[in-house]
């Protein structure tokens, strides 16, 4: 198994772990710190995201393995932190519904095009939605508080990049499927 393989297995592997640190830090005597690490094991799970691929495709060690994997570990790791999220009360539902709904669909239209030997390869906005995504996730999940003029500056934040994330992932979806709409097409 090669390095970036690795990586992605390392990214799945952490996913348990920065699960039980967020959702056990409200029980937690310490739960700053269980919120820090859980925070923590997140951004290093993210980086190993970004350098999975850069290193696959700089020495040409892409895999079938890696292709099917790694999208599948950004979708667990983000999704596992949007569940946590919401049940901590942090995110909105329907922020949480309009995410994980366009990850299935995108997973979904790349089934069916893998089908017709077609790789749709992330776009711009795909790519743009995904590091908006990770950093309101790492934001939240700081769960900071400052206060100026009785206005909390990291709660309207924390609303701002809910609402950017949230607005990148519906054009993101728009984008991929006017872009390959003939992927539906070719599939009547």
């Amino acid at each position: 198994m090669n390095l970036p393989n690795k990586l992605t297995l390392a990214r799945v592997f952490m996913i348990p772990f920065f699960v039980f640190f967020i959702l056990f830090a409200p029980a937690s005597p310490n739960e700053a710190v269980f919120r820090l690490i859980a925070d923590l094991i997140f951004v290093l799970a993210s980086l190993t995201d970004l350098f999975d691929g850069k290193i696959a495709r700089k020495y040409g060690l892409v895999t079938n393995f890696g292709k099917f994997m790694d999208p599948l570990a950004d979708k667990l790791l983000v999704c596992s932190a949007l569940i946590c999220l919401l049940s901590l009360g942090q995110l909105p539902a329907w922020v949480v519904i309009v995410i994980v709904a366009r990850e299935f669909i995108i997973s979904g239209f790349r089934l069916i095009a893998a089908e017709g030997g077609i790789v749709i390869a992330a776009s711009m906005w795909g790519k743009s939605k995904t590091v908006s995504q990770m950093i309101m996730i790492i934001f939240l999940l700081l769960n900071l508080s400052f206060t100026i003029g009785g206005i909390d500056v990291c709660a309207v934040l924390g609303t701002i990049m809910i609402y950017v994330a949230t607005a990148l992932t519906i054009i993101s979806l728009v984008d991929y499927l006017v872009k390959n709409k003939d992927v539906l097409k070719d599939q009547n």
